[in-house]
């Protein structure tokens, strides 16, 4: 057996126990992937119309229309966050089974790499999970049209897996007693200034403050998605995304492994 394929096998055995994993904790993961979209779709796009405080963008569409691909790019990062940073910072601190993964027949870059691709499995799930509730829940109708089916993929697969590569960056970087403050202090600035609940075009009023976001990956999946569920709606060209969480991808990617080795061999 060439080592390439013992490789192979030992990576999809770490898939398939980590998937076994999450099978079991189903409900938990359902509870903290839906709480917080629920409660902000129920509250601003059914609740607010009901009693006459209903918001409606500047080009004629429902709030629902304009929040339905930031919700779900929020969904997808937290979820990809929580699915690697928190875990993590367990196996490196108190369980110490980090030390029985590494252990396994596969280079220790291709365990952090697992990781990844485990998050971005979730935070699939996750926008799979949140679009009905987002679709159905608000009281005006929500329009979406899909522009691109590949293009729509193309998002979500990127910004799944960038999602995983901060998280994976998080919980090295982070000491596992700061990870809750490290959610406090970093994603929800992240999360408020990802244009979820707003096009990035709207920022040209606060120019300092449309150039400043740049640097978040969330605002480019929160436009990638916009541009493919509601191609009316102001947005970044699709390309502009792409473009922007490939190189997020690379750079978070390097940093998080990295990080990673050195937790890990050290």
């Amino acid at each position: 057996m060439t080592s390439s394929v013992l490789y192979w096998r030992a990576f999809w055995g770490l898939f398939l126990r980590d998937i076994s994993v999450l099978r079991r904790e189903f409900i938990s993961f359902l509870i903290r992937t839906v709480m917080n979209p629920l409660f902000f779709v129920f509250v601003f796009t059914y609740l607010f119309p009901k009693v006459g405080q209903g918001f409606q963008s500047s080009a004629g569409a429902s709030f629902g229309t304009l929040v339905l691909p930031g919700l779900l790019a929020v969904g997808i990062f937290i979820q990809g966050i929580m699915a690697t940073a928190l875990p993590l910072s367990m196996e490196i601190g108190a369980t110490r089974e980090i030390h029985d993964r590494v252990m396994s027949p596969l280079p220790v870059t291709w365990v952090a790499v697992e990781k990844i691709f485990f998050s971005a499995l979730q935070s699939v799930l996750a926008a799979l999970v949140i679009f009905p509730m987002a679709y159905f829940i608000p009281a005006t109708p929500v329009q979406i049209h899909i522009s691109s089916w590949p293009t729509l993929i193309g998002i979500l697969l990127l910004a799944s897996l960038v999602s995983g590569a901060v998280g994976l960056t998080i919980g090295t970087v982070v000491r596992p007693e700061q990870i809750a403050l490290m959610f406090g202090i970093v994603v929800v600035p992240i999360t408020f200034l990802g244009c979820v609940y707003y096009p990035w075009a709207m920022l040209a009023k606060v120019r300092w403050l449309q150039i400043l976001v740049l640097i978040n990956p969330l605002v480019y999946m929160s436009e990638g998605l916009r541009s493919t569920l509601t191609p009316s709606l102001p947005h970044m060209p699709a390309w502009t995304s792409f473009l922007a969480l490939t190189i997020g991808l690379a750079v978070l990617g390097w940093t998080g492994v990295r990080g990673f080795l050195r937790r890990v061999l050290t």
